[in-house]
């Protein structure tokens, strides 16, 4: 069976050259005899490994002096806990956004560590818009909580929020990290699962800006102290080995590709392309605020759940698959990170016009 055009919203599509070349090195690696698997992660040839890749995620992601990137597991939902456990004392508050699915799991997870303010909130409008951030709230907070992407719900924060009084800002970017520049000195702390636009599941990367380690509570256990993990580099712990190992074929094919500024200019034809598709037609509909609209997932509906379901099935016959909606949203979503070529997208945005003449 030849490839198709996987809109999964994650784990998603990786770059072919990327997969070809862990294929050719799947049984051995560089002459050791053995597989990345099979390494101590403690080995010379591993640690030169680990290195690279963590040096050209911070060549692309532009990350400046003073901060400090690790290369952890447990995804974006451990690091939900991590933040309040690294940054809140006993009786600390940190702000929110409630903008969506993962947002608000993240704003559960704090609670159980401190209070939690909402400064921002759309879930009474079906998270179809980013909220604007009242800054009121933010006086006596440890941290303002953002998740730059909604995955779900398909919106996107177009500007970076302000703060005051020096209130650092934490990102969950799990979903466009690395599809579109971001200036890393904006932010005090941001995580990403891997699993969208950096690699394979299993790895999470976390950027703490340094002045922010060393503020854990005695209780947060050792693997999500971020002071811990960056004395011991990442490995407290084993490391996900293979995920490093495969997210640095991932980097080194978007470094190809230019780059973080070579990759947005495509990504943000393809969401024009796909957007234009939908709001051109009669059928298919977007319900989220035009100016608030994710670059990364792309959701969309005919109004009609069997004729929802009549279209992804057919679509997955054409070889376009995944595209069924979130459960809480239903429909159709397309996620388009960065290995997803602009050639899919046309290929969908000719079915989508294909289905919608009958």
């Amino acid at each position: 069976m030849s490839r198709v055009y996987n809109f999964a919203p994650g784990p998603a599509a990786m770059p072919l050259p990327a997969l070809e070349r862990a294929s050719s090195e799947l049984t051995e690696f560089g002459g050791a005899g053995m597989s990345v698997m099979e390494m101590s992660h403690r080995s010379k040839m591993y640690l030169e490994i680990f290195e690279r890749v963590k040096a050209r995620f911070n060549q692309l992601m532009g990350v400046p002096d003073g901060y400090t990137t690790l290369l952890l597991q447990g995804g974006a939902t451990a690091q939900f806990s991590a933040a309040p456990l690294n940054l809140l004392g006993e009786n600390d508050q940190a702000a929110y956004a409630d903008s969506g699915n993962f947002a608000h799991g993240a704003i559960t997870e704090a609670r159980k560590y401190g209070k939690v303010v909402i400064a921002g909130d759309s879930s009474a409008d079906k998270y179809t818009y980013i909220p604007a951030i009242d800054q009121t709230k933010l006086t006596g907070c440890k941290y303002l909580h953002i998740t730059t992407n909604n995955t779900v719900y398909g919106t996107r924060w177009p500007q970076l929020p302000e703060t005051v009084d020096d209130v650092p800002l934490v990102a969950d970017m799990s979903s466009n990290i690395l599809g579109e520049p971001y200036d890393v000195r904006r932010f005090g702390v941001i995580y990403a699962g891997a699993q969208k636009n950096i690699g394979p599941a299993g790895l999470t990367v976390v950027i703490v800006r340094d002045d922010l380690l060393g503020k854990a509570r005695p209780s947060c256990p050792k693997v999500m102290n971020w002071k811990a993990q960056a004395d011991s580099d990442s490995m407290l712990n084993t490391p996900p080995c293979y995920a490093i190992y495969l997210a640095g074929l991932c980097l080194d094919w978007l470094d190809a590709q230019g780059g973080v500024a070579g990759i947005d200019p495509v990504n943000a034809e393809k969401a024009r392309m796909l957007y234009e598709a939908v709001d051109e037609s009669g059928l298919f509909a977007n319900p989220v605020k035009p100016s608030d609209r994710s670059r990364m997932n792309v959701v969309f509906t005919t109004g009609d759940p069997d004729k929802d379901e009549s279209f992804r099935k057919e679509a997955a016959r054409a070889g376009l698959v995944n595209l069924k909606g979130h459960r809480a949203v239903g429909g159709m979503r397309a996620s388009i990170y960065n290995a997803m070529p602009v050639e899919g997208v046309a290929a969908l945005v000719a079915f989508m016009r294909k289905f919608e003449r009958g």
